[in-house]
């Protein structure tokens, strides 16, 4: 494999991480074991699996040389390359037997990624019981997004038969330089470009007008952090969204919302007036031909109805809400901001990272975001995946993220904390199962 500049989103991923705010992801699956070794077994498996997998090879490096007349930003950049030294037991890791998962996973989600190897992980917990073990697997957001994080997660995993690909027609050559037929095209983009910047612009401002959030969502960091993980079953998700209408994000959102309610509350916090601004990553990934490739993102910012005592008001809201974002499409908003990363140079992500970081704050007061995952059973060693929770990056001065994925009929919400800021995470989990139990009474005739 040869080296791959970073696309600027993920440039800036690289740039803005700290020691106390690592931008990994991560997932814990956690599997039925047939026996107590299997832990053991499944360690022996990912390590000689990795090594056969050519994204886990990949490092990433400092590039400081422009790569040809059309990458003048590339000066100050980072490029994927593999690592001439790859050894995939620097990066299997097998683990003492544990009674809980997520707590062992809180810890090793504090731990920054090596940055001079690939920056990937994976941790085998096996369990007490001798009936079960988790795999931690955790992907550096510059290497992967959630989609990425699956496919090489899934290469290690045991073969699956997935549907065969339809072939794609034979695309042709890249030119080195534009067509000048196009140029006129091109320089309507660049102003159409600057036109959505500054809307986004003036959108992020507009979001950050005095709405009350909440000192539960924002902290100095401690670069602590807690996981835990709630399952719901879909099909009372589905009862919800026949009886009010909208999609099935629409309720795993709300159902975050009525959580949230119920967690400031038993604490003492109060929701009084709290409408706190989430962001709902949306994927925008870069055609097979675009260079470079990697992450592109863009997001809904909505208000989330924490002050609403109605759980079906707080439903209508968030679908209110979600319906006008992709009214507006994912170009246009506060939300879309990740997309300004496109016209940024190399050296202003690479100066500009810390400062980024720490402004997140100033957009957006917790993430909320979705994971796909596949619908056919996943496996390791014949041991099947009875559970898998994601796990998002926290921004800088945010106390509180939420990941979903919905795997096997089941929704697992996965929430990563900073430990000192939010010791009850415990208190927020039972709170999502209460609230869909609200909702699914307050659906009933």
């Amino acid at each position: 494999m040869t080296s791959d500049l970073l696309a600027p989103l993920d440039l800036a991923f690289w740039n803005i991480e700290s020691a106390e705010n690592p931008m990994h992801l991560a997932a814990l699956g956690v599997f039925a074991a047939h026996s107590p070794t299997a832990g053991a077994h499944a360690a022996d498996l990912l390590a000689a699996r990795a090594a056969a997998v050519p994204g886990l090879r990949m490092r990433i490096r400092d590039a400081w040389q422009p790569r040809g007349l059309l990458q003048p930003f590339s000066f100050g950049g980072a490029a994927r390359e593999p690592a001439p030294d790859f050894d995939p037991l620097d990066h299997v890791r097998l683990h003492a037997p544990t009674a809980d998962f997520q707590a062992v996973a809180g810890r090793l989600m504090e731990r920054p990624l090596e940055r001079g190897r690939p920056p990937w992980e994976a941790h085998v917990l096996p369990g007490e019981d001798g009936v079960s073990f988790a795999v931690l697997f955790k992907f550096h957001h510059a290497l992967a997004d959630g989609l990425r994080a699956l496919t090489l997660a899934a290469a290690v995993l045991d073969p699956m038969d997935l549907p065969a690909r339809k072939p794609r027609p034979e695309e042709p050559a890249r030119r080195r330089l534009p067509d000048v037929r196009r140029l006129p095209g091109l320089v309507r983009g660049a102003l159409s470009d600057v036109g959505r910047a500054l809307d986004i612009g003036a959108s992020v401002a507009v979001s950050t007008l005095a709405v009350r959030s909440s000192s539960a969502l924002t902290a100095e960091p401690s670069g602590t952090r807690r996981t835990a993980g709630v399952v719901v079953d879909i099909d009372d998700v589905h009862v919800i969204r026949k009886a009010v209408g909208g999609t099935v994000n629409d309720v795993t959102i709300a159902v975050v919302a009525g959580a949230l309610r119920r967690w400031l509350d038993e604490r003492g916090d109060g929701s009084e007036g709290v409408a706190p601004r989430a962001l709902i990553p949306v994927s925008k990934r870069r055609p097979r031909t675009a260079h470079p490739q990697g992450n592109r993102l863009s997001g809904y910012l909505i208000r989330l109805p924490v002050d609403d005592p109605e759980p079906l008001r707080r439903l209508a809201a968030v679908r209110t809400a979600m319906d006008r974002n992709k009214d507006a499409g994912p170009n246009r908003g506060a939300g879309a901001v990740a997309l300004l990363a496109d016209h940024v140079p190399a050296l202003g992500h690479r100066f500009g990272g810390p400062l980024v970081g720490g402004a997140a704050r100033l957009w957006f007061d917790i993430l909320v975001t979705s994971v796909p995952l596949p619908g056919i059973a996943l496996k390791l060693g014949g041991h099947a995946v009875t559970e898998v929770y994601p796990f998002a990056p926290l921004a800088r001065g945010q106390s509180l993220a939420v990941a979903i994925s919905t795997y096997r009929g089941r929704v697992h919400y996965g929430l990563v904390a900073d430990a000192e800021a939010v010791p009850d995470l415990d208190v927020l989990a039972r709170a999502l199962s209460e609230e869909v139990a609200a909702l699914i009474t307050a659906c009933a005739p």
